[in-house]
């Protein structure tokens, strides 16, 4: 499978932060060092004591989206998310997560078009253009095996699909790299 990479929560753009301001900060960065050190259930407190002070500010709840996201419950962080693109339609981080949970869910042209809207707030956000293709990718082979089922005789469908389903099961290249590696090491070194 693909991976979607998500706007991280401990790597947010200078502009949700200029947006929520130096105090807000502060509470971000709190909840953001909870959740480094594997505290979430603190992390969820406190994040939910800031938001009761702060309701309307973009780094908190973006936070809580994530934290939604990552606790399984897409359904409050899609809620969460697509009120951050209504307050702040220029902020591009919302648009890539609930991209990331429309792809996840397999609503690709969802995902598609609120990569579309993440890349018009940032027209540089490189992260946005990697799930862009992604998505181009998937909906690719949707719609090769769905000719594939109406003309089973096609030949140059086949061979497209296939093309498609192997980059979906192929392994990041560092990650490949460092299994090789791995291997390499163990094999000269054997326990």
């Amino acid at each position: 499978m693909l991976p979607f990479r998500s706007s991280a929560a401990l790597a947010l753009s200078a502009m949700l932060v200029a947006a929520s301001g130096a105090a807000r900060a502060d509470d971000a960065a709190e909840v953001k060092q909870l959740l480094r050190t594997g505290q979430t259930t603190e992390a969820s407190a406190k994040l939910d004591q800031f938001l009761a002070a702060k309701p309307k500010d973009p780094q908190l709840r973006f936070l809580k989206g994530v934290l939604l996201t990552e606790s399984g419950q897409t359904a409050e962080a899609i809620d969460i998310f697509v009120a951050l693109t209504v307050d702040y339609p220029e902020l591009a981080e919302p648009y890539n997560n609930l991209a990331v949970i429309y792809a996840g869910q397999g609503r690709y042209d969802k995902a598609r078009v609120a990569l579309e809207a993440a890349i018009r707030g940032n027209p540089n956000y490189a992260t946005a253009y990697e799930n862009l293709g992604d998505v181009y990718a998937r909906l690719a082979a949707q719609a090769y095996a769905r000719g594939q089922q109406l003309d089973p005789g096609n030949a140059e469908l086949a061979p497209k699909l296939a093309r498609l389903q192997t980059l979906f099961t192929l392994k990041p290249v560092a990650a490949q790299a460092a299994a090789s590696a791995a291997s390499a090491a163990t094999a000269k070194n054997p326990s």
